[in-house]
């Protein structure tokens, strides 16, 4: 069961800063994803939110670049299955 109290990660630090900001990143997105499907957007606010949609895609993308090594790296400091036994 997930419990609703927040927890630090359980990974190494480095990695659980990234995912952190990662998560900061990805409900930026989410938001301003949401701000484009509001109706009546003036040119203007369409355009701040494409501008911002844009440097947040672009972080998440530098962000990212080394994430699937940190990750796979967290993941072979877990236990084999055999080991579990």
């Amino acid at each position: 069961m997930i419990s609703s109290i927040q927890q630090p990660l359980q990974v190494n630090s480095t990695l659980s800063t990234l995912l952190a900001e990662l998560g900061e990143e990805c409900e930026k997105v989410v938001f301003l994803l949401s701000q484009l499907k509001l109706a009546n957007l003036t040119d203007d606010q369409k355009g701040d939110i494409l501008a911002e949609l844009t440097g947040s895609i672009c972080h998440l993308h530098v962000h990212t670049e080394y994430l699937p090594e940190l990750l796979e790296d967290e993941m072979l400091t877990l236990p084999d299955d055999a080991d579990s036994d």
